[in-house]
């Protein structure tokens, strides 16, 4: 029998926690005594996106493994601006962590959005990130003419309002996976998308429109891996090769899978994180 998502979460811990600057909901796995990965979601998605991650970790006394549901998902506090930059994601997540008293070098991941988030975070604080890896990453609108910034962030925004998280779901969720994605994989994407909050999404957007991923890779002086679909049409191979060109990298293949890289290339991504293997996937 392949293990599901569903299967993959069903000993993962879920928690909130108070910070300097709000609420923090996120999941944990892993009983060593340090936090060794922090994993950070994209757009549409939530904690549950890393369930193979996840999943991975339980039980094993080597490895703890924690991941965020971002400011304005899940129960996880809104930040106080409407246009929120890659940089107060950052500032909220060093203030989470700091209230679990993460005090050691951790791999940090990002996946589309969360790349963004993970990138301005170890520029924030490189000495405490010791590998910095990029899944299908979104590269920002920062850097792109006025117009198609505005296109982009209002095309989204629009769909939002005129189909609402359970809609939009069902139009935008299947271009999360390959065509041949098994339909445990299609249902958790759907799921997990109907559950976004309309104002914490809309804060992701305006984040993703001013967004520039490149100048922040710039800075970066940890080991950075970059890594995506063949089949991806979110974040095509050609944007992650730029991406991997700014981090002075060539882009990892996970084969022919979608945007949802994680659930979909969970083994490779599994390998790539220094993570270990979870039975038989699907």
């Amino acid at each position: 029998m392949k293990l599901t998502p569903s299967d993959a979460l069903s000993g993962v811990v879920r928690s909130t926690v108070d910070t300097a600057h709000g609420k923090v909901q996120f999941r944990s796995a892993g009983m060593a005594p340090k936090v060794t990965h922090v994993l950070l979601h994209g757009i549409g998605s939530a904690s549950a996106s890393w369930a193979f991650q996840l999943g991975a970790a339980v039980g094993r006394s080597d490895i703890r493994v924690l991941a965020w549901d971002a400011p304005g998902y899940g129960r996880s506090t809104h930040l106080p601006m409407d246009g929120p930059s890659a940089q107060d994601y950052a500032e909220r997540l060093w203030s989470w962590l700091d209230a679990l008293y993460v005090n050691e070098p951790v791999v940090l991941a990002g996946h589309s959005l969360g790349a963004l988030m993970a990138a301005s975070a170890t520029r924030l604080r490189p000495q405490a990130v010791s590998r910095l890896v990029l899944l299908a990453p979104a590269r920002g609108y920062g850097d792109a003419p006025l117009a198609e910034r505005e296109r982009v962030v209002q095309g989204r925004l629009s769909n939002l309002q005129q189909l609402g998280p359970a809609g939009m779901a069902k139009a935008r969720a299947a271009a999360m996976l390959s065509p041949g994605a098994a339909p445990a994989l299609q249902e958790a994407v759907r799921e997990t998308m109907a559950q976004i909050d309309p104002a914490g999404y809309a804060q992701a957007v305006q984040m993703l429109g001013q967004g520039q991923l490149g100048q922040d890779l710039q800075t970066v002086a940890c080991p950075v891996s970059v890594a995506s679909g063949e089949a991806d049409t979110v974040t095509p191979p050609a944007n992650c090769d730029a991406v991997a060109h700014d981090a002075a990298v060539k882009r990892i293949s996970l084969g022919p899978v979608g945007h949802a890289c994680p659930l979909e290339a969970a083994e490779a991504v599994n390998e790539w994180l220094g993570l270990p293997a979870l039975g038989e996937m699907e």
